[in-house]
């Protein structure tokens, strides 16, 4: 101990502090609540004893046992019959002045306080550790209890009782009687934004000691961790020089993105409350996302419907999706990674990610070998954005193998794993706002979306909404954006300030999704109307089917984000109109067959047209009727028959039969000849 504090007792100090008004309602309420730990504020101790609070930073470990000693004594006045059941009371410290960074955590931190932030990447199931064990010893019973410390356990050799008399024995663990407590590791990785330009993030461990420290923070979570920097000697490694940093955590304070974690203050909600009561809400929303990208009025909208989202519903058999996936496929340069990172920004627990550097298992789950032999699992992107938005930008750049990963995630809003004897469904009850680029550079208006774009229609049929984005030279258009952008470049430092300011605009977002609209019987007749419309387009024989089932619930859910973002209990016509004319603009620039300009959701869900499918279909039936009479059917003598007979010109119907080779129904014995699989 420093030599200012040899003549203040410690103990006075932290008593004194303790009898606060503050902290013998905090001790009432651990009795309550059958804790053993109290949280004592750094800004306290430093108002008390300025110096006191310098000496717990350098010398944490007697500083605290002080402490616990002081609170334990405040809880016997406080209530003297819970102090009997606990033996003492941890002490957490919150809130030092200046955290540390990462980066900057050497050797001269060694056995001080700190604090550091960071994001949790990993962490282990929680396992009990051995406080105080108890052996047995084998000549002569006894019981003796050795308290332990560091990481492996400290066994007795000699036993003192009075028939073994300090002779040496061996001794056996009594797990019945032997004090455990619960311990987890974890690892935090710097924050993005703390990153140097061109470093790579630093991590390091943290040992979780106690109940009410282990299982506080989940990986993706952003946290604030005060604790006492220790070192370790590599495992299997006892006689290097070099050792290892860890963190033995004292406090440890969460402080994710998640919609429950953004404080809202009384004024906030005041404020939100006030907001929602504009009757220009809608639009106020629509012009703050990502105010410095010019127009996509459209495209906003569906952001905003996607950030708040419907409303999830659990049923005897099953569970139905509220999250609202997107996806924008668009000309290079049209700002589309620009949409997705604000997205992710402002989004209570957002990600993004890019499809060249992310692999299946860097979407859903890794399962790892730990240094002890066994197996863990480490989530993956779409498990770090659970209950948020995950935007994946250049996903028609990802292999074919990872992208299937994301299935499962969109349509049932889980993760599957089963390998390395870990069998684990996890939840992704994510939405998923994605950006293709088209396949051959610029979107081809007279080619369907599928052939746009190389995605399996497995995916493309679970996106909600499907919208183009495409750079068409328009005079008008154009001298208005240049004008935005360059006021943006002129004004940079005071860009454009959106209706709604983005931190703001994140608790509206948390707040509303506390509320779980309803349909009203208006709502329902509306949307049944233009659903029934559609269908009935497609009744007639060999007509295209407009729109399915899915794309109801799509609506529905869009009709419920409508209504959550004006703070409403139930979801009125109004929605239902707004998600219908949505869905219309979608459909309009994807769902329809581009030779008979009509409404063709087959266009999504199997990639073909019924137009192309029906032509298809006669070209099979031709090179079928022709293999009967003459076997292999020369290429020239089908193209010719289906130009005569069918009036399928032979651009077109070359153009088919390479589909049907492609799709593997029907392939070429020799050059020339064709014959059906």
């Amino acid at each position: 101990m420093s030599e200012e504090l040899k003549h203040v007792d410690p103990r006075q100090i932290f008593q004194e502090i303790f009898k606060m008004e503050k902290y013998r309602s905090r001790l009432s309420q651990m009795a309550v609540e059958g804790s053993t730990s109290l949280v004592l504020d750094f800004e306290d101790l430093r108002v008390a004893d300025e110096e006191l609070a310098k000496e717990l930073i350098m010398n944490p470990r007697a500083i605290l046992d002080y402490a616990s000693k002081a609170a334990y004594e405040q809880l016997k006045i406080e209530d003297p019959e819970y102090a009997s059941v606990i033996e003492k009371v941890a002490v957490r410290v919150r809130g030092l002045p200046t955290p540390i960074s990462l980066r900057k955590l050497g050797s001269d931190y060694i056995g001080k306080l700190v604090m550091v932030e960071g994001i949790v990447v990993r962490a282990t199931p929680v396992r009990p550790m051995i406080v105080e064990a108890a052996f047995k010893c084998r000549r002569c019973k006894t019981i003796k209890r050795v308290p332990q410390s560091g990481m492996t356990i400290t066994r007795p050799t000699t036993c003192e009782s009075e028939a073994c008399r300090g002779r040496r024995s061996t001794f056996d663990l009594v797990e019945e009687e032997t004090k455990f407590v619960d311990y987890q590791e974890i690892r935090i990785q710097e924050k993005p934004e703390d990153l140097p330009p061109g470093q790579l993030p630093r991590s390091v461990n943290v040992r979780l000691v106690g109940s009410d420290l282990v299982d506080t923070a989940r990986p993706g979570d952003r946290v604030s961790i005060v604790g006492i920097v220790r070192v370790t000697s590599p495992r299997g490694e006892g006689r290097l020089r070099i050792f290892d940093i860890y963190l033995d955590a004292n406090f440890i304070d969460v402080k994710s993105k998640e919609a429950e974690a953004v404080i809202i203050s009384p004024e906030d909600e005041k404020k939100i409350l006030e907001l929602s009561k504009d009757p220009f809400i809608h639009r106020k929303i629509v012009q703050s996302i990502a105010p410095s990208i010019y127009g996509y009025e459209h495209i906003k909208e569906a952001i905003m419907y996607l950030l708040f989202g419907g409303v999830p519903k659990t049923l005897p058999d099953g569970y139905i999706r509220g999250n609202i996936n997107i996806l924008l496929i668009g000309d290079p340069g049209v700002g589309k990674s620009r949409l997705l990172q604000y997205v992710a920004a402002i989004a209570p627990r957002g990600l993004y990610t890019t499809g060249r550097g992310t692999t299946a298992a860097g979407l859903t789950a890794a399962v790892l070998r730990e240094a002890g032999g066994g197996m863990t699992l480490e989530a993956g992107a779409l498990v770090l954005s659970d209950m948020g938005i995950c935007c994946i930008d250049e996903i028609e750049k990802m292999r074919p193998e990872d992208r299937v990963a994301i299935h499962e995630a969109m349509a049932q809003n889980t993760i599957s794993i089963a390998k390395g004897g870990i069998v684990a469904t996890l939840n992704a009850r994510t939405a998923i706002l994605a950006a293709a680029n088209p396949a051959l550079g610029r979107y081809d208006p007279y080619r369907t979306v599928a052939e746009n774009i190389s995605l399996p229609i497995t995916i493309l049929s679970r996106f909600d909404l499907i919208f183009v984005l495409r750079d068409v030279p328009d005079k008008e258009r154009d001298t208005e954006m240049s004008e935005h952008i360059l006021n943006i470049h002129k004004r940079a430092h005071s860009s454009i300030e959106p209706p709604i300011p983005p931190d703001f605009l994140r608790k509206y977002i948390s707040y509303a999704k506390t509320i779980n609209p309803v349909l009203t019987d208006e709502a329902i007749e509306r949307l049944k109307e233009f659903y029934l419309t559609m269908r009935s387009a497609g009744e007639g024989e060999g007509s295209p089917i407009a729109i399915t089932a899915r794309q109801l619930e799509a609506l529905i859910r869009i009709a419920e984000a409508r209504a959550r973002a004006a703070l409403r209990e139930k979801v009125i016509a109004e929605d239902a109109e707004a998600a219908i004319a949505i869905m219309k603009k979608s459909l309009s620039e994807v769902g329809v067959d581009v030779e008979t300009k009509k409404f063709d959701i087959d266009v999504i869900m199997t990639g073909k047209p019924k137009s192309v499918r029906d032509k298809l279909q006669t070209i099979l039936e031709v090179l079928i009727e022709l293999e009967k009479k003459i076997g292999m059917v020369e290429k020239g003598t089908l193209i010719k028959t289906l130009e005569s007979d069918y009036g399928i010109k032979a651009g077109e119907a070359q153009r088919l039969i390479s589909i049907l080779m492609r799709d593997g129904t029907i392939y070429e014995p020799k050059p020339g000849y064709l014959k059906k699989v």
